[in-house]
Order: C-alpha cells, then structure tokens, then sequence
C-alpha cells in the first residue's frame, strides 16, 4: 500500500502561481510513475503531468511551458509548481502514482483562480 498526501492548493489570482506537494509513503519502493491529474466541476478528469520512471514526463497540452513536475529521488514526494494561472485552471488536483500492483490516488486538494 502506498498513501498520499496532498497540501498547497488553494485561492489564487490570475496570474499568480502556487506549488503543489504530495507526500509519498508506505510501500514507495514498489512505486513506478508520479503525478498529477486534475479534475474541473462538470469536467472529466484530465491529465496534468506525470513522470515516468526512466526520466520523460508525459504533459496535458494546457500544462507545457506554464507547470513543471518533479519527484523525489527516492520517491517520498511529487511536486507541481504552476505559473501564470488562468481561470480555467481551477479544479481539484490529484496526486497521482503508478505502483508495481495498482495505482493510488491522493485525496485531491482545490485550486481556484479568481479573474
């Protein structure tokens, strides 16, 4: 079992930027990719960012040249640090990882940008 915790999100002008964190633990040797999705209201949820073990970074389009993802060395924790921020940007954001076995979710933390 692997569990996630999520902190950061939360009111932000357009414009501004925030960083995401979500801590990893329990079984984060068997862990493979981390990330990030996130899901807007009446919204599907939609990638992010995620990193893939091996080091290439799979992107949402939305995401390229504004948000950047990172992961510890020994996998303890996955950051999003996102820049100018739009209105359209605001949703829940979800920790996400890829294990040997299954993937595991964080609990989500909210990002609102007020126009």
């Amino acid at each position: 079992q692997v569990q996630l915790v999520e902190s950061g999100g939360g009111l932000v002008q357009a414009g501004g930027s925030l960083r995401l964190s979500c801590a990893a633990s329990g079984d984060i040797i068997t862990i493979i990719n981390m990330g990030w999705y996130r899901q807007a209201p009446g919204k599907q949820l939609e990638l992010v960012a995620v990193s893939v073990s091996g080091g290439t970074t799979n992107w949402g389009d939305f995401a390229k040249g504004r948000f950047t993802v990172s992961r510890d060395k020994d996998d303890r924790g996955v950051f999003l640090e996102m820049k100018d921020l739009r209105p359209d940007d605001t949703a829940v954001y979800y920790c996400y990882v890829r294990a040997r076995l299954r993937a595991y979710w964080g609990q989500g933390t909210q990002v609102t940008v007020s126009s």
